[in-house]
């Protein structure tokens, strides 16, 4: 009875599927990812890189730490800002790819919305990082509650909005 209510039921299926995959990335990313620290330490890398030259082309002066512990990009004549492990993006990227990979759809269009979406996702966390950096410089009393609140609301609602297209659009419901 109980598996054919997993093999029936196409919203239990997905439940199950997506609470075994997250549990598997939590454990991968606790025991393997995170002390290796490669992969974070490449989309803080790139998110830093990606930071400076936007604060760039938006006239700012910026800089990037050169420690490989501190890990900080700003506007010169600030401390910048510190990009922690859990703010690179990664487990936002996870949560997505599980989602799609979880949520009934043809393996054609997955293939190609994965990528596009962790890529936009990235492009997004650039953004945050970038509005963060002029915050520390225009009002750095404001940081923390737009880093805990108006920017997590917002990458969070984005990612919403990218697995309802996924949904509405692109899955075989």
């Amino acid at each position: 009875m109980k598996l054919s209510l997993l093999k029936d039921n196409k919203i239990v299926r997905f439940i199950v599927l997506f609470i075994v995959l997250y549990l598997f990335w939590l454990m991968l990313y606790e025991w393997v990812i995170h002390p290796w620290g490669k992969l974070d330490t490449l989309v803080i890398n790139d998110s830093s890189l990606w930071t400076a030259y936007v604060l760039e082309i938006m006239g700012y002066e910026s800089f990037i730490s050169d420690n490989a512990t501190i890990r900080t990009v700003g506007i010169d004549g600030t401390h910048g800002l510190w990009i922690g492990d859990p703010c690179n993006g990664l487990t936002l990227f996870a949560l997505f790819t599980i989602f799609i990979v979880a949520f009934p759809g043809p393996w054609k269009h997955k293939l190609w919305f994965i990528p596009v979406g962790i890529t936009v996702i990235h492009f997004l966390n650039v953004v945050r990082i970038t509005a963060l950096c002029v915050i520390v410089l225009k009002r750095p009393e404001w940081l923390d509650f737009n880093h805990t609140y108006t920017f997590q609301l917002l990458m969070y609602g984005f990612i919403f909005g990218l697995w309802w297209i996924w949904i509405q659009k692109l899955s075989s419901r």
